[in-house]
């Protein structure tokens, strides 16, 4: 197979040689030209995209590799039961999630298209080194092409930012943009939050609306939640699922260091053109043609001289069948879409439900003993959950409203074969032993 010897190179690179040998290498084969004046740097190589397998190596450093642990305790120290099964999925990925969300997809760009990168029903082997034809496999799986060229807009701000028009998104390279699916960890988050000890649930209040109770009055009355721990909705955030995406795009910089490619980590298009926002897209076109959800106006929205974007803006809610928000439109109602991942826990076929999924990772037999004894969310704490849910999108039309159902991090990055005689020309040791021989190893 041609890379062959790279790729057993790159099985063998040492991670602390990735991490302080790493720097962002922006100049890639076939660029032409660099204009900057006295040290302006011209070249006549051509274009050389990465092959089938130098993108399937990059794919599989943010894909599926085996089967997670739940190495938590299932009891409290009085012997009560314990929240045990906070964890969305039962497979692990290349780097960690909040509650093993794996909410992160990644779109990949290239001169053949635009894909997305789904999970696959394939992955690597499980607590081993993949071979090149396990990786490649994999990422044949897991993409799915959205558009049938290198998705672009207007070298110009907003699309690019500064100098990244000249170095970015060029043909010849490939690009891996992160987007997070927040809804489903916020709900499943939400519910952990809610699963405290009598008197440590918190009571949601809303700070963008006089801070009153966000749907949990009755809660409050009932003593199920304590009214002087107050979590503002909007101090929630993402609930810390965009560190996923950051861990991820992180394996990508190791990895290509490590391959002996160039590349980096930069500003990407902005969330509403990439994702295709109605506002921009007269005129800057569809991007990858996402499904958006327009708030529905109310009187309380009319009450409030202020309401902070993205509430009032159209919410990203599907892209196609490959990517749906746990949300209205896509359900009927905010109980509905709790209901949706509550099945996927719990439901036939559940994580939970079997002890199929951890049985990998479990000796003989204790899978079975785990999910007939773990935990599952208290009939209360979803129905709390819900009632907050359900005040969040009947307030703003929208859910959820602090943050758009689809995260766009607003970064990506490149990986490209780097142009050897530049570094060569400006810079001492401007690249290591791995792009030195990245050629000779991978298209000798």
């Amino acid at each position: 197979m041609s890379g062959a010897n790279g790729f057993e190179r790159y099985l063998q690179y040492p991670l602390a040689e990735a991490i302080f040998k790493r720097r962002s290498r922006r100049i890639s084969k076939g660029i032409g030209e660099i204009p900057a004046g006295s040290l302006t740097w011209r070249s006549n190589d051509k274009v050389h995209p990465l092959t089938e397998l130098e993108q399937a190596v990059l794919i599989a450093a943010t894909g599926i590799t085996g089967i997670t642990m739940p190495d938590m305790p299932g009891r409290t120290e009085t012997g009560t039961p314990l929240l045990g099964s906070p964890m969305l999925e039962a497979v692990g990925r290349a780097a960690s999630s909040p509650d093993n969300a794996q909410a992160t997809a990644f779109v990949m760009i290239d001169d053949e298209g635009t894909y997305l990168l789904r999970k696959p029903e394939f992955a690597l082997p499980p607590g081993t080194v993949p071979m090149a034809d396990d990786v490649m496999r994999a990422a044949r799986l897991a993409k799915v092409r959205i558009l049938d060229k290198r998705l672009e807009f207007p070298r110009r701000f907003p699309c690019y930012v500064g100098r990244n028009r000249a170095v970015s998104n060029l043909p010849g390279t490939t690009v891996f943009v992160p987007i997070v699916d927040l809804t489903r960890q916020y709900i499943n988050g939400m519910m952990y939050l809610l699963s405290q000890p009598d008197g440590q649930r918190p009571a949601f209040i809303d700070d963008w609306n006089f801070y009153r109770w966000a749907g949990c009055k009755r809660w409050i009355k009932n003593g199920f939640l304590n009214p002087y721990l107050k979590l503002p909705l909007g101090y929630l955030g993402t609930f810390r699922i965009h560190v996923e995406a950051d861990f991820l795009v992180q394996n990508l910089l190791l990895t290509i260091h490590a391959m002996g490619l160039g590349g980096w980590v930069h500003a990407g298009f902005p969330g509403p053109l990439l994702l295709g926002d109605p506002g921009y897209r007269a005129r800057y076109g569809p991007g990858l043609g996402f499904e958006y959800s327009k708030p529905r106006l109310n009187w309380r929205v009319a009450l409030r001289p202020v309401t902070p974007l993205p509430a009032w803006s159209p919410n990203p809610v599907a892209l196609g069948d490959h990517l749906r928000a746990y949300c209205p439109p896509n359900y009927p109602n905010m109980a509905n879409a709790v209901d949706a991942l509550l099945a996927e826990k719990y439901g036939p076929g559940g994580i939970y439900s079997t002890g199929n999924g951890f049985a990998p990772v479990f000796r003989r037999g204790l899978a079975e003993t785990f999910v007939n004894e773990v935990a599952h969310f208290d009939p209360d704490v979803v129905a709390c959950a819900k009632d907050i849910c359900t005040y969040i999108y009947e307030t703003y039309g929208r859910f959820p409203a602090h943050v758009d159902a689809f995260h766009v991090p607003g970064i990506w990055v490149q990986a490209h074969h780097l142009a050897l005689d530049y570094y060569d020309s400006m810079y001492v040791r401007g690249y290591s032993e791995t792009q030195a021989q990245h050629d000779a190893l991978w298209h000798g």
